[in-house]
Order: C-alpha cells, then structure tokens, then sequence
C-alpha cells in the first residue's frame, strides 16, 4: 500500500507538507494542498490503514460497522459493544452499512481515515476486497454475527443450529408438517447458514423443503412481507412460516394480517433473533434469541486483544429457543420456555 513518502513524491512536495495536509494545517498553500489531496486519490493512501506494527499512537477508538442500525438485534448490539468498550477506556464510532456492501466500504475508509485502532464488522455480503485488503494490511479487525470464509479474522457469533433444531422438534411435537422459511441474504453467512440449518433439521423429520417453501428476503420487513404473501397464494400454504431475522418476521405478520388471517390460528409464525416487541404481539412471538449482550462483549475483548499484541480466538456462543404462543403452544409449553 502507499506510505507518505509516495504520496509526498507523487505530488512534489515533502512528507512534512503532506503531515500538514492530513492535520488540516492552515500553513499548507491551496496549490499545495490540492496537490497532495491529488495525489492521495491517486495512490488510494490511507494514513491509518498501515500495520499495527509501524504505528506509533494509539487514539483509543474503535470502529463499528453493523449491517442495519434499524434492526432491533444490531442496536442492541451496538448498545452492547459500547458498554464494554467504555469500560476497557475506549470510545466508539459507529457507521450504519443498510444491508449495503458501499456503504460499508464507505464507513470502513472514513473509519480507517479517523485513525481508529482497530474495526469491528458485521459483513454485509460475501466480502468486499477492501475488507479483505484492510484485514491483509494488518488492520486489528474481529467480525461479529457474520464473517467472511477464509478471511484471518477473529469471529465472534452466536451458532443458531441447535436452536433451530430445538424449534423444529417444537413445531413437529405441536403437529406441523408443512414448513416455509424466508431466508436472508445467500451472500451472508448467517442467510446461508440459517436455511441449510433448518433443511437439514425437517430432514431429521422426513420433511422436505421444496423451492416453493423458501422465500428469498434480504433481512428487511418488506422482503419477509412478499415471500409471505407468495406463501399465502400457494395451492398449499405451509403451515408454519419461519423467518430468518426479526424484521421479515414482522414483515410476515403485517402479510398474514392483511390477507384477514389469524396467527396461530390459520398460519403459525416463528423467527430468528428474538426482540421485546415480540412479547407484546398477539399472539407473543414464539422466536430464537441470540446473547446479544455476551457477543458485544466478546467481540470487543477480541478486538482490544488484537490491538495489544495478544492473539484472540474465535469465539461461538449458543442461541437459544424462546417458546411463546404463535406456534399454536399450551399455555404449559410456553411458561416452561420463556
């Protein structure tokens, strides 16, 4: 990557001039100036996306960037992470990527440029090269909830497989054969990992899940609101609508309501990433809630870690099966999962 010195001498000046620039030191003629901010665009210099090794300051600031501020699981994970960022001495800065692969790029370069000691991404795709090439350059990095394959990152995530088990033998023992998911995203981990978790457990079951039963959404209400609305306009509608994030599950809901049907009278519904709203839903939202408070913690140990030289490892935590009434449960099978 370009150093200072390149930049310096692509734009004719000395590495002091170009100091002076970065710092918005009023000395620097315009002419000046628009040399070396030239010259920066040119090279694609970064002053801050350099390794560990060869800094010299530290500005105890951490970068966040999470995939949808609006999703009530990534506030409260954020929440999460500046809590224990705060208690270890460090600030946090916080850039909403909307499901959007540039403008996560975009938040992760204006990170980089405020010279944050290290990053904290939740992936908005597949990975993008410049969080492959950030992570290469020896920038401290954890991905938490989702992560790139193959990328020498630090992952801190919840594993929602034995959860999701846990909620298909549910929906088995309550008498439902016919099953639907609206999945996320196939370029994000947790889109990909989600539906092949509850093929795999309706297999353990016999159940087949055929095209007609998967809904393609993008972890956004309205795409949990079509997919249902596909489901409902099947010769055979399933009886069981699971979606795979808590806005499509909401999205799903606003479906089955505007069709005049009932939950769980005539569609039962299910979700993954628990939220409070869905205690005061009618019926209570019976969902799959991840440690939203021990990730934050986790994630932000890791990265902080990384930043003084240790090694962090990986760290996977368990979700876990939250049973209320939207599956057509006993009132006994709901006091004794809540």
């Amino acid at each position: 990557m370009a150093s200072i010195k390149d930049v310096a001498a692509e734009a004719g000046t000395s590495v002091a001039t170009v100091s002076r620039v970065l710092n918005s030191h009023p000395s620097v003629s315009p002419a000046a100036r628009a040399r070396v901010i030239a010259a920066i665009e040119s090279l694609g210099y970064r002053p801050n996306a350099v390794a560990r090794s060869l800094r010299t300051d530290q500005t105890r600031t951490l970068g966040l960037v999470i995939s949808d501020v609006l999703n009530p699981y990534f506030t409260a994970l954020a929440r999460s992470v500046e809590e224990a960022a705060r208690a270890l001495g460090y600030s946090v800065i916080i850039g909403n990527a909307d499901e959007r692969p540039e403008l996560q790029d975009h938040h992760v370069r204006t990170l980089l440029d405020r010279r944050i000691d290290g990053l904290l991404v939740s992936p908005a795709d597949g990975g993008t090269p410049l969080l492959l090439d950030t992570a290469r350059a020896g920038t401290p990095m954890v991905f938490v909830d989702r992560w790139i394959p193959g990328a020498d990152v630090p992952v801190v995530r919840a594993d929602g497989r034995e959860a999701i088990r846990d909620l298909v033998a549910h929906l088995h023992a309550v008498g439902h054969r016919r099953l639907a998911i609206i999945a996320g995203p196939a370029a994000t981990t947790t889109g990909s990992e989600r539906v092949e978790a509850f093929r795999e457990a309706l297999a353990s079951y016999g159940i087949p899940l055929p095209d007609s039963y998967i809904g393609q959404g993008d972890f956004q209400a309205d795409s949990g609101r079509r997919a249902t609305e596909r489901f409902l306009s099947l010769p055979e509608p399933p009886h069981v609508i699971f979606a795979a994030d808590n806005l499509m599950a909401l999205g799903a809901l606003d479906a089955i309501r505007a069709r005049g049907l009932r939950v769980p009278d005539d569609i039962a519904l299910a979700a993954f990433d628990d939220i409070p709203w869905f205690v005061h839903t009618d019926p209570p939202i019976t969902a799959i809630a991840q440690p939203t408070g021990d990730l934050g913690r986790a994630a932000v140990q890791a990265l902080v870690d990384r930043i003084e030289g240790r090694s962090p490892r990986s760290v996977t935590l368990p979700a876990r099966l939250v049973v209320r009434r939207s599956c057509g449960e006993s009132p006994t099978d709901q006091r004794s999962n809540t």
